[in-house]
């Protein structure tokens, strides 16, 4: 996002925590002013609070875009956003809903600041069309929501420095596909059982998950042991970048099984690779179902591979599927278009 905004001439700082911040991370951001806070817990995402770090860049900035929700970093920048007078935006990126771990912390947030953060805000951006109805139980009524998508950066794939195949000593089998957090919510047990399920009828298919391992790594392992596919289930890790390109490339087919997200970034990552997508309608992209451009399933292990077998039975189907998929993210969510949206959105806030 603070690329594309100043691509368009405008100053950005970003103001967030030191976990995940690499050198390439800091190159990647070069355009923008980079504040970082060290993390003191990151189980709550608890910063050392230099108040006059945040207290300066509230000052120093027009509008204030605070991502996300349950954040200290959020509830402290409202704090001087409201002492300074300072027009802010709202994105929660799907994160309104109490849902998951820490439901009473959640509560008590809500009820010091979290609600008022929302409610007070200058503008209220959903993206995806599933979130609007989110806000209403934050007092937002849904005319006062705007829908602006979370953009893309296409990335060059890179196969002379990742290759899978040779990675996992598979040749040239084909494989399933899953990028994400290995955590409940983004379903890679559900995606499991349904390989488990479909693993006779595509037997020379493998399943790579790609992604960190959030504590459920050794249970996957454990079930996939228990149903006998532990030979053709492989853990990768995080993978980024151009190698990420490639490995969306390489695939035969991506699932996304999550249980609830606001929008999958990794649904359009696979588009822009020309790869099928079977995605669950909690991925903030159901649409996609009725453009033909992806496999939209319910949240089960049924489901999914019902999904699945129908991807790789009719392959034909599955690649026109992709096409659309690919067309229809160049038009609607490529960085350049969304920061437009942004501008016209921070512009109207600042004008009142």
């Amino acid at each position: 996002m603070s690329r594309a905004l100043a691509a368009r001439g405008h100053l950005c700082s970003v103001l967030t925590l030191d976990l995940g911040i690499t050198e390439q991370l800091r190159k990647d951001l070069s355009h923008s002013r980079l504040i970082v806070l060290p993390c003191l817990w990151s189980r709550f995402y608890l910063p050392i609070p230099k108040i006059n770090v945040i207290s300066e860049a509230v000052q120093n900035a027009d509008v204030i875009h605070l991502m996300g929700h349950w954040t200290i970093i959020n509830a402290v920048a409202y704090f001087f956003i409201r002492r300074f007078h300072k027009k802010y935006v709202v994105c929660p990126a799907g994160a309104l809903p109490i849902f998951g771990r820490s439901r009473i912390i959640k509560k008590i947030y809500n009820f010091f600041v979290g609600t008022r953060l929302v409610r007070n805000a200058n503008a209220h951006i959903a993206i995806a069309i599933s979130e609007i109805s989110q806000y209403e139980g934050y007092g937002v009524s849904p005319s006062q929501v705007s829908l602006v998508p979370n953009g893309i950066t296409p990335i060059e794939p890179n196969p002379a420095v990742f290759n899978i195949r040779t990675q996992l000593n598979i040749s040239n089998s084909p494989f399933i596909l899953f990028i994400g957090r290995l955590n409940l919510i983004k379903g890679p047990d559900l995606l499991i059982e349904a390989f488990s399920i479909v693993k006779d009828k595509f037997p020379n298919h493998h399943l790579v998950l790609a992604g960190p391992d959030e504590g459920l790594k050794a249970s996957l392992s454990l079930r996939s042991r228990a149903l006998g596919i532990q030979s053709r289930v492989h853990f990768v890790g995080y993978v980024g970048g151009a190698s990420k390109s490639e490995l969306l490339i390489q695939a035969d087919l991506m699932v996304i099984p999550s249980r609830q997200e606001a929008m999958s970034i990794v649904v359009l990552e696979a588009g822009l690779a020309n790869t099928p997508v079977v995605l669950t309608d909690q991925c903030g992209l159901n649409e996609l179902q009725e453009i033909r451009a992806a496999t939209v399933v319910k949240v089960s292990a049924q489901d999914i591979a019902n999904g699945i077998q129908s991807s790789l039975s009719n392959r034909k189907a599955a690649l026109m599927a992709a096409n659309n998929l690919k067309a229809h993210i160049a038009d609607n969510y490529l960085w350049k278009t969304i920061a437009l949206k942004l501008e016209i959105l921070f512009t109207s806030v600042l004008e009142g």
